[in-house]
């Protein structure tokens, strides 16, 4: 999904049994690939630097585009709960991003103000433009949405208007403003 999303993965079970991905189709004929959600590994973490990650621990996510293979553009299935953003507000130079939201309720934050996001409701940000958002739960249970995004990570840079921090493209890590790396935890 995002160039730097502010997750990092947990290791997949190696005993977790059978492939993700079951491939539907006639005899002979092309085969669809089915997403077994349960197969899918699912991830949780943050890899922004102190003090900005805390915020956004505690989302848990499923690649279901990694399960079939994609690899133009993400698609992940995350479940946010109550009191967590999706990332600290951020827009980026390179990679377009959708959002459905599937169950629950969160509020888009965006330059110009909150909205709020319900089941059935879809938003995206065009790469280049320079409104920076992010999805925050603020209501008392889980919500869960899919996110879609473009993978060009060694073209995109990702800005973050509210806080001195930026992604360079192709860079692993995080900047200061000025330039100055962030260190690693």
């Amino acid at each position: 999904m995002p160039y730097f999303p502010p997750f990092l993965p947990i290791a997949p079970d190696p005993l977790a049994g059978p492939p993700a991905v079951a491939y539907l189709g006639p005899e002979g004929g092309t085969a669809m690939p089915k997403i077994d959600l349960d197969a899918t590994p699912q991830m949780t973490g943050c890899s922004y630097p102190h003090p900005f990650k805390e915020i956004c621990l505690g989302a848990t996510w499923r690649k279901l585009g990694d399960a079939v293979g994609l690899t133009d553009f993400g698609v992940n299935l995350v479940r946010l709960p109550p009191g967590k953003w999706s990332s600290q507000r951020h827009w980026h130079t390179q990679e377009d991003e959708f959002v459905f939201i599937l169950e629950g309720e969160v509020v888009a934050v965006e330059d110009d103000g909150d909205h709020v996001l319900r089941a059935g409701d879809c938003v995206g940000w065009k790469a280049g433009e320079t409104n920076g958002h992010c999805l925050q739960n603020r209501s008392d249970r889980d919500a869960v949405y899919l996110e879609v995004g473009s993978r060009r990570p060694d073209v995109d840079g990702c800005d973050y208007p509210d806080i001195d921090m930026v992604a360079r493209p192709g860079e692993p890590f995080y900047r200061h403003r000025d330039g100055t790396p962030y260190p690693e935890d």
